[in-house]
């Protein structure tokens, strides 16, 4: 959790215009950068699903080891949910 918050830090360090800058050319720079890291870190789906996909996985392995039963039980029903979603399109796309 806590590379995450540090990683969550780190993207908004990049958005955040320091103060203090007088000069309005710097200003205009530093807006700039922020406005384009914010764009970077809101838009970039691959990366952002990627973080995502890793944290479900440390929280899957976490409930695995508190609770094999219910985690064997919970991917069976996914596998199950997953199966059924598939059957369906192909019963679908056969007629």
């Amino acid at each position: 959790m806590s590379s995450d918050r540090a990683r969550a830090e780190e993207r908004l360090a990049k958005t955040v215009v320091p103060s203090g800058i007088s000069d309005p050319v710097e200003l205009a720079r530093a807006e700039l950068k922020a406005a384009l890291a914010a764009i970077e870190v809101k838009g970039n789906l691959p990366r952002r699903a990627a973080e995502a996909s890793q944290r479900g996985a440390v929280k899957a392995r976490a409930f695995a080891q508190r609770s094999p039963v219910a985690a064997a039980a919970a991917a069976a029903g996914v596998a199950a949910a997953v199966g059924l979603a598939i059957w369906g399109v192909a019963r679908i796309i056969a007629r």
